[in-house]
């Protein structure tokens, strides 16, 4: 078995600015993983959050020993732990994804239930309420139905009435990255009491587990924890002070450990979100995969994309659509 990757990047359309950064384009390293004439793909894209650039990506990738196995089972099995999950869930996409292609079926076959057209969110950067309206308006138009409108500036209750103006029915999940005060969060979701707000994701800094709780408490609104979230250790903490959590597989370590969370997070009473980073399609396509067992699905990275490399999910429309092509079900355009 050999294992090989390629460095490209990705530029989005619009930057994209939340809380605590803005950005215009990131590094994607490609892994192929090849056995008996098949390749599987996955993808790892650089985060300043998660203090990844492409060369470390590279060394790390060096650690994985593809060549001492001949069954990619065996090797998704023996998976090694680098210092980084994002890498690992690149290498965990890979082989799910030569596992499907040898068994003839696709990887939502393997992980989960049957696959169905599934609407995914579009994220709305930090913006002017004059432009947040007018992207919300666009993607009503296309046929989006959920919209994720990141926060934290002065302007939050102005945009939050503009997109509600123009997207009347929109399903609308906020998310202020960890931007807000405990105290904040309560007086901003009291204020939004009829905006019919689908949940408030991550809204204080990480590691105020009792202050989520708090906040929990005092709001109607489904708290959900994201960085918080990254563990099976983390969410087992968290049962009974929020409402769900937020998988992202560069998070967490890939699809097999998502299971595990997702699996924690049901037996604690939390419900699940499945989130991404901004990637290409073979980046998303491993979550997409996982669909069918989460409550809120914000997998849009590849629709920020000005030019996607992969193709095969959908999404450009508001709905995130799989075949039963064996493995991840995505090609290189």
């Amino acid at each position: 078995m050999k294992l090989d990757w390629t460095v490209y990047g990705l530029e989005l359309t619009t930057p994209l600015r939340i809380s605590r950064s803005t950005m215009a384009r990131r590094d994607a390293v490609r892994v192929a993983v090849t056995c008996d004439g098949l390749v599987g793909h996955g993808e790892v894209v650089t985060s300043v959050y998660y203090g990844l650039d492409a060369s470390r990506i590279v060394a790390l990738l060096k650690e994985f020993q593809a060549a001492d196995f001949s069954d990619p089972a065996e090797f998704l099995a023996a998976l090694p732990a680098v210092d980084a999950p994002g890498v690992t869930a690149a290498v965990d996409a890979a082989l799910h994804d030569l596992i499907g292609q040898r068994l003839g079926v696709p990887v939502w076959g393997l992980v989960g239930p049957e696959w169905v057209d599934t609407p995914t969110a579009y994220t709305i950067g930090i913006s002017a309420p004059a432009e947040a309206a007018r992207q919300a308006a666009a993607l009503v138009a296309r046929g989006f139905q959920v919209l994720k409108v990141k926060l934290g500036s002065e302007h939050d209750s102005a945009v939050l009435s503009a997109i509600r103006a123009v997207a009347p029915d929109a399903r609308l999940l906020l998310d202020p990255n960890g931007g807000w005060s405990a105290e904040h969060t309560v007086r901003v979701m009291d204020r939004l009491a009829d905006y019919r707000i689908d949940a408030v994701e991550q809204p204080i800094a990480p590691g105020q587990i009792e202050s989520l709780a708090w906040i929990s408490s005092r709001v109607s609104v489904p708290v959900i924890a994201d960085e918080d979230a990254a563990t099976v250790a983390d969410v087992r903490a968290l049962a009974g002070a929020v409402a769900g959590i937020n998988i992202k597989l560069a998070k967490c370590g890939g699809i097999a450990a998502a299971r595990e969370i997702i699996t924690a997070a049901r037996a604690g009473g939390m419900d699940v979100m499945l989130g991404c980073l901004v990637a290409s399609s073979l980046g998303i396509a491993p979550a997409v995969h996982l669909s069918g067992q989460a409550r809120w699905i914000d997998l849009d990275g590849h629709l920020l994309l000005a030019s996607d490399p992969w193709q095969g999910i959908g999404g450009e429309d508001g709905t995130l659509r799989l075949t039963d092509a064996p493995g991840l079900g995505v090609v290189a355009r």
